[in-house]
């Protein structure tokens, strides 16, 4: 086997590895919301603040809160969830400019590959709750959307915080993606925007007693 051959093998197994411990270090983790958000928001911020009201919301209820390890929107809802009886998890990644891990993690994993980073987040989720953020957040939601929309996983609520903030793109996404047929009207309908933290945890919570209800033990997501 030559040089490269080689190289490119022990990079499969540096990715089984990896999603074998992710796998492994969460296997009792239970029902989670993924939260995401912009590492540039700050302390005191408006979706700061109500970031970390969400995640104790939910926390609260024994929902882990599950959260790119890093500053901002990701600090605010692990350390809203930290001290409740929902776990408060970071899926950090190794990145060039290296990332910043928050101090209020009780499971901290840390990633070298994207996809498996990704697989974590929707593994566990009964919804993801999205608030303005960057590329990074828009990557996320889409993904989920994806995953939604084709039935690749049991679908949930894919939660947008801040109606300002979503407006123009959900706008793009009516007006332009809708009109050319590229999405369908009824696509639009996996999203739903709200202004606050009590409206996310609504949704999400009534997701939640739903899940109780019915089937009483964590669905198998078939990723």
């Amino acid at each position: 086997m030559d040089e490269r051959k080689m190289s490119e093998a022990w990079r499969v197994l540096r990715i089984q590895s990896e999603l074998v411990d992710g796998i492994e270090n969460l296997a009792e983790l239970g029902w989670a919301v993924s939260v995401f958000g912009s590492a540039r928001l700050r302390p005191g911020s408006h979706y700061y603040e109500e970031a970390k009201k969400l995640a104790r919301a939910l926390a609260r209820e024994d929902i882990a809160i599950i959260t790119g390890g890093g500053p901002g929107i990701m600090e605010a809802a692990n350390l809203g969830a930290q001290g409740e009886p929902g776990l408060s998890v970071g899926l950090n990644i190794s990145l060039p400019q290296e990332q910043q891990e928050n101090p209020y993690q009780d499971i901290e994993l840390n990633f070298r590959y994207f996809f498996v980073r990704k697989f974590m987040f929707v593994k566990h989720a009964i919804g993801f709750a999205i608030f303005p953020g960057g590329f990074g957040t828009l990557d996320e939601l889409v993904e989920a959307l994806t995953l939604v929309q084709t039935k690749k996983v049991e679908a949930f609520p894919i939660v947008l915080i801040g109606r300002d903030y979503w407006a123009g793109l959900l706008q793009w996404m009516e007006g332009t993606m809708v009109e050319f047929g590229c999405i369908g009207p009824e696509d639009m309908e996996l999203i739903t925007v709200v202004d606050s933290a009590d409206e996310a945890a609504e949704i999400l919570l009534s997701r939640f007693y739903q899940m109780l209800s019915e089937q009483g033990e964590q669905p198998k997501i078939p990723l």
